[in-house]
């Protein structure tokens, strides 16, 4: 291939990335300053190049087909590797810019991301960042995403990632509530109380416990169950009974002595245990962006210590 027919088919490849991220050909056409019409014959020219359709168009979305999503894997490379050659060479002007589209867990996304998110707006000011707060698994690609954060063991199939933080679970109580009823001194003695838990699933109730080696399961019961983890912490401190809590959400109430920690000698084992990671598409150059982001909520939660006490 030609340097020229080469050159022609990188800027087609980029005008795909730019399809792809924005979900439309108008929308990709406006950021690029171009026109539907041209952005349409550059996904075109770049099909009938490789011999394989790369877009599924339908009247109200735009899909990627199997052998698009190789491509744009590809295709995405490429503009991370130009992006990383400006930056070297100092016409990317040291700064990065743009706009980080990125999907949390909801108590996650509002306890743990959110307070540090001032300060990188402040330290980066040519980023954006547009956050989704949502339970489900997003999908990058089709939810037009840079980035996800997860708790999970590790990252999945055909995704990379960085660890941030570990995510930890424990049972707390108010002051008032331990001093009517009495704190438990075993697991089997919640079976006596009032068990605020996150009844999405039967198994929310089931709480499961370790210590030296020795593992107790107890099907806790109550009168209130929730599954938004601030009001389960206001639950708990209003004195309506011992409730499950990730840790990085009751540390605030944990120091101010609003609550305390019961069992505090066992380990306490959910299904939302783990870690949170940050996820992004496989590349080997991450755009100045998203690894700045990345770096900086590494460093910021790692510093700050997610999980108090």
């Amino acid at each position: 291939m030609s340097t020229n027919n080469l050159s022609s088919l990188m800027s087609d490849m980029a005008v795909f990335v730019k399809v792809v991220e924005t979900g439309s050909f108008s929308e990709a056409s406006r950021q690029l300053g171009s026109t539907p019409s041209a952005v349409s014959r550059a996904v075109a020219r770049l099909e009938k190049r490789l011999g394989t359709r790369v877009l599924q168009r339908t009247t109200r979305k735009l899909r990627l087909s199997d052998s698009g999503q190789v491509v744009y894997g590809h295709a995405r490379d490429m503009l991370a590797c130009a992006y990383a050659v400006l930056e070297v060479s100092g016409q990317f002007h040291d700064e990065a810019q743009g706009q980080i589209r990125l999907s949390v867990p909801k108590a996650v996304g509002r306890f743990l991301i959110h307070p540090h998110i001032p300060a990188f707006l402040e330290a980066h000011p040519k980023v954006d960042v547009l956050m989704r707060l949502d339970d489900r698994h997003a999908d990058l690609i089709d939810d037009q995403l840079d980035l996800a954060i997860r708790i999970t063991d590790q990252p999945p199939p055909g995704l990379m990632g960085r660890r941030l933080t570990d995510i930890t679970h424990s049972l707390f109580a108010s002051p008032g509530y331990l001093e009517r009823r009495g704190a438990p001194a075993h697991p089997q003695q919640l079976c006596e109380h009032d068990c605020i838990y996150l009844g999405e699933e039967p198994g929310d109730a089931r709480w499961r416990f370790s210590k030296a080696g020795r593992a107790v399961s107890v099907t806790v019961r109550g009168r209130y169950a929730a599954n938004h983890t601030g009001v389960r912490l206001d639950a708990v401190e209003r004195g309506l009974g011992i409730g499950s809590l990730p840790c990085f959400v009751a540390g605030a109430a944990l120091r101010e002595g609003r609550i305390v920690q019961v069992l505090p000698d066992w380990g306490f084992r959910t299904n939302y245990c783990g870690a949170a990671w940050a996820l992004y598409p496989p590349t080997r150059h991450l755009p100045p962006k998203l690894r700045l982001f990345v770096e900086f909520l590494a460093r910021r939660l790692s510093a700050a210590g997610a999980d108090p006490p």
